[in-house]
C-alpha cells in the first residue's frame, strides 16, 4: 500500500474509521502492529471474483500472521486455512476451522508429528518419497495430498522460490512414477496434487507453466477430489511497483482449468494458498525516533525497534515504505533507518521522508504478513503489541510482552 493510502489531507495519516496513528500510539504505545481488517477482506474478495466458481477454496497461508482473531476473521469472510506445523493446525482449530477446512503442508516434520496431524482429522498433503513410504505403512487408508515440485524457477528472490530443482519442497516432477509405486503398494488414497514455486511471482506466465505441468500430472490420478496451485500472488510493496493482474489471471487459469476437467470427466476443486496477499496491505508498523545521528555521510534515523521485530529487510532484502506519519507538511531529507538491536539492523537506505525529528513516529507499510510472526526476543528484548482495526473500532488483540514473558520458562539452578 503508497504512502498517499494512509495520508490524508487533514495532516494525520488515518486507518478505517479514521482513526489516527498518534491516537493508537498514545493508547497502545510503541512499537505496535496495526491490522486494518477491510484490507482482509478486500483482497480476499479480488480473488473470488477473479476465479468465479463455486469449486473455489482459499485456503490462508496462516504462516503469514498466526494472530487467532486473524484467523477467525478470515473464516468469517469464508477462507480455509493452510498450515505448515502441528501447532498451526491446533491454533487453526481454536479459531473454529473445521478438520476438513485444514490443510496440513509439513516440511521435514518427525512422523510422530504426521500421526498427531492424523489424530486431529485434518487434510494432509506429503512431499518427500520416503515419508509417503512411512505413511503408506501407517495409515494407508488415510486420504492425501501429494506435494509436486515443478522445477520452476518462480518467486522474487532465491530465498522465497520454493519449485526449484534444488528446493527443499516437494517431489520431483521426474519422480511421479515412483509415487504411483509406492501409492499402488500400499493401496493409498491421493485425493489431491499440489505446487507451490515460491511467493512474488511477479510474471503470471510462470504461474500458468506450474500449473500446466501440474494438470498434466494430475491425468496420471484418476480419484482426485482437487488441486492445490498454491500461491504466490505478489501485493505491490511501493508506489508503482507490480502486483499480480488477478483478473487476467482467474481468466486465463480457469480456460486451462475448465478444460482439464472436461478431459478428466469430473470437476475438481481448485485451491488457493495465499497468504502475503491476502494480509501484508492490512499491516503497518509503528516506531518512535529514539535518536537522530549524523555522520560525515549518512543521517540516522534511530528507532525503537529492530530486526527483533521486523526482520525482513535484513533477511530477504525486502522493501517496506516508511512515512514519517508525524510530519504531513515541512522539509524532505534523505534518511537511513535503523534500529537499536546490537547488528547491523537496517531498515532502509537514503530514505527520502518528511524531516524526521526525535519523538517522531515512522509508519511501516506492508507489515501484516512474515513481520510479527518472525519477530523475537533477540537482546532480551520485549515483542510489540498487535492491535485491529474492524468496523471502525480498534481492539487490542496482543498485549506486549514484559519481563516476565522472558522469564517465564526459565528455571534457576537453586545453588547458583
Amino acid at each position: 500500500m503508497s504512502q498517499s493510502s494512509l495520508y490524508t489531507a487533514n495532516g494525520d495519516y488515518n486507518f478505517t474509521g479514521d482513526i489516527t496513528v498518534n491516537e493508537l500510539v498514545q493508547k497502545y504505545g510503541a512499537p505496535l502492529y496495526v491490522y486494518d481488517f477491510a484490507r482482509i477482506e478486500k483482497q480476499y474478495s479480488k480473488i473470488t471474483k477473479a476465479f468465479n466458481t463455486e469449486r473455489l477454496r482459499v485456503n490462508y497461508a496462516c504462516k503469514a500472521n498466526t494472530n487467532i482473531n486473524v484467523l477467525k476473521y478470515l473464516k468469517s469472510l469464508g477462507s480455509g486455512l493452510d498450515t505448515v506445523s502441528i501447532q498451526e493446525v491446533q491454533i487453526g482449530l481454536k479459531a473454529g476451522f473445521d478438520p476438513q477446512q485444514i490443510l496440513y503442508t509439513p516440511n521435514c516434520v518427525s512422523m510422530e508429528e504426521l500421526g498427531q496431524a492424523v489424530s486431529l482429522g485434518v487434510n494432509i498433503n506429503l512431499d518427500n518419497l520416503s515419508v509417503l513410504e512411512q505413511f503408506g505403512d501407517l495409515y494407508p487408508d488415510y486420504p492425501i495430498c501429494v506435494r509436486i515440485n515443478p522445477h520452476i524457477m518462480g518467486g522474487g528472490n532465491h530465498k522465497i522460490s520454493t519449485g526449484h530443482i534444488d528446493s527443499k519442497f516437494g517431489i520431483s516432477i521426474h519422480q511421479v512414477p515412483h509415487i504411483h509405486r509406492i501409492v499402488k503398494a500400499h493401496n493409498m488414497n491421493v485425493v489431491g496434487l499440489h505446487m507451490h514455486t515460491g511467493s512474488d511471482i511477479l510474471d503470471i506466465e510462470t504461474f500458468l507453466l506450474g500449473a500446466d505441468l501440474l494438470l498434466e500430472i494430475a491425468h496420471q490420478f484418476k480419484d482426485l477430489e482437487y488441486i492445490d496451485f498454491g500461491s504466490g500472488f505478489k501485493v505491490p510493496y511501493k508506489e508503482g511497483d507490480a502486483s499480480t493482474d488477478m483478473e487476467l489471471l482467474g481468466s486465463k487459469f480457469m480456460e486451462r482449468f475448465d478444460k482439464f476437467c472436461a478431459e478428466y470427466g469430473k470437476d475438481l476443486d481448485i485451491v488457493f494458498e495465499p497468504g502475503k496477499y491476502l494480509v501484508s496491505e492490512s499491516g503497518y508498523f509503528l516506531a518512535n525516533v529514539n535518536v537522530i545521528k549524523q555522520t560525515t555521510s549518512t543521517v540516522f534515523a534511530g528507532l525503537d525497534t529492530g530486526l527483533n521485530h521486523l526482520i525482513r529487510p535484513m533477511l530477504y532484502g525486502s522493501y517496506h515504505e516508511v512515512v514519517n506519519a508525524s510530519r504531513a507538511e515541512g522539509p524532505t531529507r534523505l534518511y537511513t533507518i535503523v534500529g537499536y538491536i546490537c547488528e547491523t539492523d537496517t531498515f532502509g537506505v537514503n530514505r527520502r521522508m518528511k524531516e524526521v525529528r526525535e519523538g517522531d513516529i515512522l509508519a511501516f507499510s506492508n507489515c501484516g504478513a512474515y513481520c510479527f510472526s518472525m519477530s523475537s526476543n533477540y537482546n532480551s528484548r520485549y515483542r510489540p503489541a498487535e492491535v485491529a482495526i474492524l468496523d471502525g473500532q480498534h481492539h487490542l488483540i496482543r498485549e506486549r510482552e514484559d519481563m516476565q514473558d522472558l522469564l517465564s520458562k526459565q528455571i534457576e539452578i537453586p545453588s547458583l
